[in-house]
C-alpha cells in the first residue's frame, strides 16, 4: 500500500503522538509499504511532504512548550500528496488535516483517522480540569472532524468507551500505539552516580496532568527518602518548579530528555516505576517500562487508560495521593524478591504490545477503508450509469 501520514510535527520525536508514527512508520516500511509524510518541515523529500509551522502570535511559546508544532495547510503540497496515496491517516485534528480530509474526500482518497487528543489534557492544563462541561464541549468540537470518518484507530479501549459514551459513531479500532523491538527484560550494573542507590523513574512530558509532583512528594515523605534517586524523563513546561521542588529531597531529582537508546540503558538500572499522570489516553512510557521488566505503580485515576495495566492492587495508588504513593514505594522497597518476582510477568505481559502486532491491525484497518471507499465508488458509478 501507498500510505500517506498527515501530522504537524514529524521531527524531533519529543512527544508521543510523534514518536508512535515514526515507530508505526518504520514498521509498515519494513512490511514493504511506501510511506510518505505531511507534516510541517523546511524541505521536501521523496518520503516528505512539508508545509509551514502556523504563526498563531502570542500562542506559539505555550505550543512550543507542550513539545508541539501546528502546521499550516497548504493545497498545493497536500493535493499533490493525496494524488500519490492509496490510503491517508490523520494522527492530529487540526488545521492541516482537517483541510487534507476534505481535499481527501473531493479526490476520492480512502481515509483514517487516530485519536490522541484528549479533551482532558486541554482542560486540565488551562484550569479546568474540575469543569465537566468543558471537556464534553471539546468532545464536540473534536466530533466537526472526527465525524467525518468511517474508521478511528482509538489507543485504549478506555478512549474508545469515552468516544461511544459522547456520541461518536465510526468504527473504532482499538489499537495500542505498540513498543518498539529492544523494551524487553534486560538489567545493567547502574551508573556511577545511581549506584547504591534505589532508582525511581517517571517517564513522559513535564505538565500539569502528568502529576509528577505527587511523585516528589511521595519521595519526601518516604521512610527511605534518603536512599531514593528520583529520575524524571521528560521536557516540558513544568520542569523548571520540578527542579526546584525536587531539589531539595535527599537526593535532589535528576531531570532530562533522554533518546531512545539512553532510555533503554535508564531502564535498566532502574528499581520501580510510577506513573503519576491523572489524564492517559494509552501512555506507551509505562508499557515501555513494565516491557523492559519494571514493577510499575500508577494512578488510578479514572479519566486514564494506564490502570489497566496493574496486575495487583500494589501497583496502583488513589490519584493524587502522595501518601499513598509513599507506602508504595515503601512497600516495593522492602519486598524485594517479590518485586523481581513480578517484573518478569510484567515483561511477559508488555509482549502483548509489541509493534509488529499493533501494525498488523493498523494495516487491516487500512485495506477495510480501501476496499469501502472502493464499493462506494462502484455504487456511484453503477447509479451514475443508470
Amino acid at each position: 500500500m501507498k500510505i500517506l501520514l498527515f501530522i504537524d510535527k514529524y521531527d524531533d520525536a519529543n512527544n508521543g503522538t510523534t514518536i508512535s508514527a515514526r515507530r508505526f512508520a518504520e514498521e509498515l516500511r519494513r512490511r514493504g509499504h511506501e510511506i510518505r509524510v505531511v507534516s510541517a518541515g523546511e524541505t521536501s523529500d521523496e518520503e516528505r511532504y512539508c508545509v509551514r509551522a502556523l504563526n498563531i502570535p502570542g500562542f506559539n511559546c505555550i505550543i512550543q512548550k507542550q513539545g508541539m508544532v501546528l502546521a499550516k495547510p497548504d493545497d498545493r503540497v497536500i493535493t499533490e500528496a493525496l494524488a500519490w496515496a492509496d490510503v491517508v491517516h490523520f494522527l492530529m485534528p487540526f488545521w492541516l488535516s482537517a483541510r487534507g480530509k476534505e481535499l481527501a474526500d473531493e479526490m476520492g482518497v480512502p481515509s483514517t483517522a487516530a485519536f490522541h487528543i484528549q479533551p482532558e489534557n486541554i482542560t486540565y492544563n488551562i484550569g479546568l480540569s474540575r469543569i465537566n462541561a468543558a471537556s464534553r464541549m471539546l468532545y464536540g468540537i473534536l466530533h466537526r472532524f472526527y465525524g467525518e470518518f468511517t474508521h478511528i484507530h482509538c489507543p485504549s479501549r478506555f478512549i474508545a468507551n469515552e468516544l461511544f459514551k459522547h456520541g461518536y459513531e465510526a468504527k473504532l479500532h482499538v489499537i495500542s500505539n505498540g513498543v518498539g523491538e529492544g523494551f524487553v527484560y534486560r538489567k545493567l550494573p547502574k551508573s556511577p552516580e545511581l549506584e547504591g542507590k534505589f532508582v525511581v523513574l517517571m517517564i513522559g512530558r513535564l505538565s500539569r496532568e502528568k502529576r509528577q509532583d505527587v511523585l516528589i512528594e511521595a519521595v519526601r515523605r518516604s521512610k527511605y527518602a534518603d536512599k531514593i534517586q528520583l529520575v524524571l524523563a521528560g521536557k516540558g513546561p513544568r520542569q523548571e518548579f520540578y527542579e526546584r521542588e525536587g531539589g531539595s529531597l535527599p537526593n535532589p531529582v535528576s531531570i532530562g530528555f533522554y533518546e531512545e537508546a539512553s532510555l533503554k540503558d535508564l531502564l535498566a538500572m532502574t528499581d520501580l516505576y510510577v506513573h503519576a499522570s491523572d489524564i492517559e489516553i494509552e501512555a506507551i512510557s509505562c508499557i515501555e517500562a513494565f516491557a523492559s521488566g519494571l514493577v510499575p505503580v500508577i494512578a488510578n485515576s479514572e479519566k486514564s487508560a494506564t490502570p489497566q495495566f496493574a496486575l495487583n492492587r500494589r501497583s496502583l495508588f488513589r490519584r493524587g495521593d502522595s501518601g499513598d504513593l509513599a507506602d508504595k514505594i515503601d512497600y516495593w522497597i522492602e519486598h524485594e524478591e517479590e518485586r523481581k518476582a513480578l517484573e518478569q510477568t510484567y515483561a511477559e505481559a508488555g509482549k502483548e504490545y509489541a509493534i509488529g502486532e499493533c501494525v498488523s491491525k493498523i494495516e487491516r484497518m487500512f485495506r477495510e477503508a480501501i476496499a469501502e471507499n472502493r464499493q462506494e465508488a462502484w455504487v456511484y458509478d453503477y447509479r451514475t450509469q443508470e
